[in-house]
């Protein structure tokens, strides 16, 4: 019989990141060992008796419900992953869809982490770099952004920013902070491929520009 304090010794020990990737690995086999198997309907059952059991609220008013911090992120770990390479598969081959799989299966919790919920780190020339949420307001003409989603990454440049760079800015004397803004997200890139085997794919874009294709996808309304 389960007592109070074991109850919250689980909630204490609850890891976010780690339920996540064993989620999207489960149903990835779940997808290629069951016919029927319907994964979105999975996915929110599972998320709703999580959320049923360990979830704070008081019966028929939903703007009471509350999680606790140690399970706080989940949900919306599950969110993206409803929406990831693991679960629509419909735009990939069998032969892309096995590969985004077998790397799941093999890759540690940070990088699957990654793989399901991509980082996007946003770069100005007023403030220093730091993360931005994967949405569509966090695109600006006047910054740079790197989105990091370990298959793909992405150097996203605004419109200002392309054509400061496009008329050479970043060459003259008195616009070294240009030149360093081009460079870091560069840097930050190199350091991502360095760590990745297979390599991980480089895409550098601008706002408007054809590659941004490669970019656009990850930034939902969230």
């Amino acid at each position: 019989m389960e007592t109070d304090d074991s109850f919250q010794e689980l909630i204490a020990g609850f890891d976010q990141e780690a339920a996540a990737v064993v989620m999207t690995r489960l149903v990835s086999l779940k997808m290629e060992t069951e016919v029927e198997f319907d994964p979105i309907q999975w996915l929110d059952k599972s998320l709703i008796r999580l959320c049923s059991r360990f979830g704070d609220y008081q019966k028929d008013r939903p703007s009471t419900f509350s999680l606790s911090p140690r399970f706080s992120i989940f949900p919306q770990f599950m969110f993206h992953l409803r929406r990831s390479q693991f679960v629509q598969i419909f735009n990939n081959s069998p032969d892309e869809t096995a590969y985004f799989r077998m790397i799941l299966y093999r890759e540690n919790v940070s990088n699957s982490v990654v793989m399901i919920q991509p980082s996007l780190i946003s770069y100005t020339l007023q403030k220093d770099p730091e993360p931005a949420l994967l949405d569509v307001a966090a695109i600006g003409a006047d910054r740079i952004l790197l989105l990091d989603s370990y298959f793909t990454v992405v150097i996203f440049h605004g419109m200002t920013i392309a054509q400061w760079r496009n008329a050479g800015y970043q060459d003259l004397p008195e616009h070294k902070a240009f030149a360093q803004l081009l460079q870091d997200p560069r840097d930050d890139a190199d350091a991502i491929l360095k760590e990745r085997f297979p390599v991980t794919r480089l895409v550098i874009c601008d706002q408007y520009g054809s590659q941004v294709i490669f970019f656009l996808p990850y930034q939902w309304q969230c």
